[in-house]
């Protein structure tokens, strides 16, 4: 009689009444014991025992071995285990890919600090009026994320290179110039003397385009107009560009300034580019980066309003 009903379970279809006690052998499993699954569950742990045992007899075969105390999974039970797990964490993406077709939900942008304080977040008032039901989190570092492990759905880069295995898109192009107070310029005789830079104090992020691109932007501008710095050259670094234009602001020497971060500052006279002509086009751009499967409709209003704030920019 037992082998005739054990064949039976065999061949029966899983059905919707055993999904609840499939939820409770998921529990049981992940927890490792009976117990911790009834606490999760708020039932009793006999109980839990009786949906398992119940759920065993049913579909034909051990989840687990039970020992005093103890609970370990049988072969056939890992199988499941792993077969629950992997359908869930579908289950949960495919969820998650359903609500992100709508223009609402939170969105996580990850940006260089600097063009964060200095070009998007002065911009993000027009996106909230525009996309209300949006809800953003902003993030910033000098380093290339991991967009899965740190729930990214964005990021906004300064660089000659793009990552490998993302969607990069250009977002605008850059040019730098040095700037500092009018003040500073006064003091220093800078107005059209760019060799009087030999005994300024030259302001300069270091993580400009690298983990530690030092005084590359100060190099590569000087080599473009043909100029030397002096031995020994006073200089003073900064891991975000915004930072050392707030010490220019603050007297404290000459920046290298990124035009698109620093235009108000010039607009406004806070700053003052004292060596007319001398922009130089950066090979650095700014881009975006997105999974390249995740083309979901808020994430692509968001790229569409950079790109207008860009183009005004």
């Amino acid at each position: 009689m037992y082998d005739e009903k054990h064949q039976l379970a065999r061949n029966r279809h899983l059905n919707g009444y055993q999904l609840a006690k499939l939820h409770t052998f998921e529990i049981a499993a992940r927890q490792g014991s009976f117990v911790l699954a009834a606490e999760e569950l708020a039932i009793t742990p006999s109980a839990v025992s009786h949906r398992i045992n119940n759920l065993e007899a049913e579909l034909g075969f051990k989840l687990f071995q039970r020992f005093h105390r103890r609970i370990e999974l049988t072969p056939e039970g890992e199988r499941l285990f792993w077969v629950l797990k992997s359908s869930l964490s579908y289950l949960n993406q495919e969820i998650l890919e359903i609500k992100s077709q709508e223009l609402s939900g939170t969105l996580t942008i990850y940006s260089r600090p600097s063009i964060a304080q200095c070009w998007l977040v002065p911009k993000l008032a027009d996106f909230d009026r525009q996309y209300p039901a949006i809800s953003l989190n902003i993030l910033t570092g000098n380093e290339m994320v991991n967009f899965h492990g740190a729930g990214i759905d964005l990021a906004i880069y300064f660089d000659d290179k793009t990552p490998e295995k993302l969607d990069c898109q250009h977002l605008m192009d850059e040019s730098i110039v040095p700037v500092c107070s009018p003040e500073y310029a006064e003091r220093h005789e800078l107005f059209g003397n760019p060799a009087n830079l030999r005994r300024c104090t030259l302001l300069h992020d270091r993580q400009a385009w690298s983990y530690d691109s030092d005084i590359g932007e100060w190099n590569t501008w000087a080599k473009h107009f043909d100029l030397e710095f002096a031995e020994g050259q006073r200089g003073m670094g900064f891991d975000r560009s915004d930072l050392a234009v707030i010490a220019a602001m603050n007297h404290v020497g000459i920046a290298m300034g990124r035009k698109k971060l620093v235009s108000k500052r010039l607009e406004n006279n806070e700053l003052i580019a004292p060596f007319p002509g001398m922009e130089m086009q950066c090979e650095q751009r700014y881009y975006i980066s997105t999974l390249s499967d995740r083309q979901w409709p808020k994430i692509n209003a968001f790229i569409q309003w950079l790109k207008a704030m860009a183009d005004e920019s």
